[in-house]
């Protein structure tokens, strides 16, 4: 591990030839004879709390940040939808692949999920409406019938604490397969 650097002043004076300091200069330097016994002074800084405007600032940004990969669904499905990729590329695959590094699949997942996150803001209890963060925490409600989704992400919410479901513990397979066996079969 590197050396911290060092906050010790050092006598640069030429003119001086002798090993005696002037008094002042002596208080600023410091050479403790066991470096792990020195003491360290820091100061405080007081953080001023936020403002309502800060609050609700930053309210607004975490849920664009939240809602980021819905908006993205969405932009690719007009992408997709209206073929604004078709001067550039012949497939919506491969301008997904070169413009925004998507694997092939990628895009689809995304553009499911925006419909799965609307699905959820329309259909969920008000009350309670915590909504997914990310693409990963919706992708299990892709293979229940869309009225099923919302009871799903509830129960998820649910075992979650009332939190949104983090990725490794979203739901809980047997929760799916338990609504796959009671849809109805076509």
């Amino acid at each position: 591990m590197p050396k911290p650097p060092s906050n010790r002043k050092k006598d640069t004076s030429a003119a001086s030839s002798d090993n005696t300091l002037p008094a002042s200069s002596a208080e600023d330097i410091f050479e403790p004879e066991n470096p792990a016994t020195a003491t360290i002074t820091v100061t405080a800084v007081e953080i001023p709390e936020l403002t309502e405007q800060e609050i609700s600032d930053r309210l607004y940004l975490e849920r664009k940040v939240e809602r980021a990969f819905f908006e993205a669904g969405k932009a690719l499905a007009e992408l997709r939808d209206r073929r604004l990729y078709r001067s550039t590329h012949k497939t919506f695959e491969d301008y997904c692949r070169d413009r925004f590094g998507f694997s092939c699949r990628q895009p689809y997942h995304l553009m499911e999920a925006a419909v799965i996150f609307d699905n959820l803001v329309e259909k969920c209890e008000r009350s309670v409406h915590i909504l997914p963060t990310n693409e990963w925490q919706v992708r299990p409600l892709t293979k229940l019938d869309p009225d099923t989704q919302p009871e799903a992400w509830e129960q998820a919410v649910e075992s979650a604490n009332g939190k949104v479901p983090s990725k490794s513990c979203f739901l809980n397979p047997a929760l799916i397969n338990d609504y796959l066996q009671i849809m109805p079969v076509y």
